[in-house]
C-alpha cells in the first residue's frame, strides 16, 4: 500500500541521517538476482541499515528475517515488520506445529525475493562473531543458485546498545562482500566456519 511504502522511505531516510550509513561494496555489486545477505547481529534494527543501503528497486524484493518472539509482540511491531518491511517473521525455537522456519525463507527465495538473515541467531553485545546456527547451510544446501553475500555492519551496537530505546547519533559503516563461493564435500561445521571467516574479514582491523 502507498502508506506503508512511504512509512518505509521515511524510515530509510532515518536511519540514514542517523548514523550517515552508505553502502560499500567490494567483490560485488548491487543485483536484482535472489540473494542471501548475511550480517552480523547488534541490535533489533540491524536490517533497517542494510535494507536503507539497497537500491530503492532492490528493497522492494529484499525481506529481513527476524524473530517472531519480539517482533510480533506488539500491535506496532506487528505492522512494521509484516506490512513495512515485509519481512519473514520465524519462531527461533520452533514446534512441531509451528511453520518450519527454513521452509519460510525458501518459499521468499523461490517467490524471486531476496533476504536478509542475521547466522548468529541472537544479538551479540561484543565486537566479534558468535557461531553460526544451521538455518543458513540449510538454504545454501536447498537453493544452490542463490547468492551468499557476507555484510559486516560496524558501530550499530553503539548506535543501539541493547536495552537502549533512544538511538544514539554515530557513523556507521555497512560492507558488502564477495559472494561466498560453492565447495563440494564439505561439512557442515566446515561451511559454517568458512561463512562465518568470510564475514569477520570484512570486520575493520582493531584499534
Amino acid at each position: 500500500m502507498p502508506v506503508d511504502r512511504l512509512i518505509a522511505s521515511l524510515l530509510c531516510d532515518f536511519a540514514k541521517l542517523l548514523t550517515g550509513v552508505r553502502g560499500i561494496w567490494r567483490g560485488s555489486e548491487p543485483d536484482v538476482r535472489p540473494r542471501v545477505y548475511f550480517a552480523n547481529h547488534r541490535s533489533h534494527v540491524d536490517f533497517v541499515l542494510i535494507w536503507a543501503s539497497l537500491p530503492h528497486h532492490l528493497r522492494a524484493v529484499t525481506r529481513p528475517v527476524a524473530a517472531a518472539d519480539y517482533w510480533l509482540t506488539s500491535s506496532l511491531k506487528r505492522y512494521l515488520i509484516e506490512r513495512v518491511f515485509r519481512g519473514v517473521t520465524i519462531d527461533r525455537n520452533p514446534r512441531r506445529d509451528h511453520p518450519n522456519p527454513v521452509k519460510q525463507m525458501g518459499e521468499a527465495l523461490a517467490a524471486g525475493e531476496s533476504l536478509i538473515v542475521f547466522p548468529e541467531g541472537t544479538r551479540n553485545p561484543d565486537e566479534g562473531l558468535l557461531p553460526f546456527k544451521g538455518g543458513i547451510h540449510h538454504l545454501y544446501r536447498a537453493y544452490p543458485e542463490i547468492e551468499l553475500i557476507p555484510v559486516w555492519i560496524e558501530n550499530l551496537g553503539r548506535v543501539m546498545p541493547k536495552g537502549s530505546l533512544i538511538p544514539v547519533p554515530l557513523l556507521c559503516s555497512l560492507t558488502f562482500g564477495p559472494p561466498l563461493p560453492r565447495l563440494e564435500g564439505e561439512t557442515r561445521a566446515e561451511f559454517l566456519a568458512r561463512a562465518r571467516s568470510a564475514l569477520l574479514a570484512l570486520a575493520p582491523p582493531p584499534d
